[in-house]
């Protein structure tokens, strides 16, 4: 989410339009700062044409969201289409003594794994853990509505109707619907993805009740966004809260000129994704490159649209449908966007979830530590019955800048 302050600043600056935004320049020049300053050490030394050719270099050599599974489509209340992949397994599954307390004696249709992504990204933000599950289980990736390749929110465009988390929760049904009509489901969600989870629990408790069989939380929170500091002092952040939302629809309106200024200050821009998305220093450039293309292939107005649902957000009350589920509950510890406290605070009010807080890690943990995130993940489908427990899952690789892509 506070990417959207790095937007917000290159289109004020694009625009010519600082005196305008106010006090809205100097907050969110704030947040930029820290990156600006190593931006501008780098001109020094390293020439535009240098840096184009090194980003060239690296979207040609890294495989990264490359993996795509059976196209489909569903469509939200409002006539919004969800695009969806599905990757199916072909062989047989044996069906373990602990898979048949939970189904019954009757083997069950396969299990779904159900991958929902975060703010500003798309289903390719899962690519490790998607590569690390093929062949293992069936899953299901999808675009949340106005990214990606899904359509642009009919609700915003025509009536103007707000983005809301409860209407991403409805979303998810529709989408399970349309890619899981039968069968038991494991759902994954990070940072907006798992408050789409907790929205289709609050508004869809008895599909929770029937055919959920575990839950994934990643680098997510239930609530209480609006007192996250994002790193910044406190003047800072208070002046941020105040004018972003303002800031951001008013630029929303003049998408075209933004965008435009965006890829005039594509280095900034950058610096900025890397603060707030990672904590590791040596992530692989390919990996930070993937993350730019991810939050750059946004356009601002969708990014004006879908900031003002965060501080909204609030489904404290809906955890308590996911108690009698295998739970996993997983953060970063340098996490700045969802700071790993919110996910503390989830595992207290699910005192049977599996806790887990990786050092040296940011808000897209599971690009930066993917092999951390799959292993748990691994072992969540083995506590729901979801895999046979002697299953193995690989090809998830390491993001180390030293690592070949993978």
């Amino acid at each position: 989410m506070a990417v959207t302050a790095a937007a917000a600043a290159a289109g004020a600056t694009a625009a010519g339009n600082w005196r305008k935004a106010g006090i809205a320049g100097v907050a969110i020049g704030v947040v930029a700062a820290g990156a600006a300053a190593g931006v501008a050490i780098e001109r020094l030394t390293v020439g535009r044409g240098m840096r184009n050719k090194a980003r060239l270099a690296l979207d040609s050599t890294g495989p990264y969201g490359s993996l795509r599974g059976t196209p489909g489509k569903a469509y939200a209340d409002d006539g919004t289409e969800l695009y969806y992949e599905v990757d199916d397994i072909e062989q047989d599954v044996t069906f373990t003594p602990r898979r048949r307390r939970l189904f019954g004696r009757k083997a069950p249709a396969p299990v779904t794994v159900v991958f929902s992504h975060g703010y500003c990204l798309n289903q390719d933000s899962w690519h490790f853990q998607r590569a690390a599950l093929r062949g293992v289980v069936r899953t299901v990736h999808w675009d949340q509505r106005s990214h990606g390749r899904s359509g642009r929110g009919v609700a915003q465009t025509k009536d103007g109707t707000p983005v809301s988390i409860d209407q991403l929760g409805q979303d998810l049904k529709a989408v399970i619907d349309a890619a899981v009509p039968e069968g038991p489901i494991v759902l994954v969600g990070h940072s907006m993805g798992g408050m789409t989870v907790m929205a289709l629990a609050d508004r869809y408790p008895d599909l929770v009740r029937e055919r959920v069989v575990a839950v994934a939380l990643v680098g997510t929170s239930s609530g209480r966004l609006g007192e996250v500091n994002f790193g910044l002092p406190v003047a800072g952040v208070n002046a941020v809260r105040r004018v972003l939302p303002g800031v951001l629809k008013a630029l929303g309106q003049q998408a075209a000129l933004v965008e435009r200024g965006r890829r005039a200050t594509a280095d900034l821009f950058a610096g900025i994704i890397k603060r707030y998305s990672f904590a590791s220093r040596d992530v692989d450039p390919a990996i930070v490159r993937f993350a730019e293309r991810m939050i750059e292939g946004t356009p601002i107005d969708v990014v004006a649209e879908f900031y003002p649902a965060f501080t909204e957000h609030d489904k404290t009350e809906a955890l308590a449908y996911f108690a009698e589920l295998p739970v996993l509950v997983l953060a970063g510890v340098g996490d700045m966007v969802t700071p790993s406290e919110h996910s503390e605070a989830i595992a207290d009010l699910l005192p049977d979830a599996e806790l887990v807080l990786v050092p040296d890690a940011g808000h897209l943990v599971m690009l930066e530590h993917p092999e951390v995130v799959i292993d748990r993940l691994a072992d969540l489908l083995m506590r729901a019955g979801a895999v046979p427990a002697g299953a193995t899952v690989g090809g998830y690789g390491s993001t180390s800048s030293s690592a070949q892509p993978g």
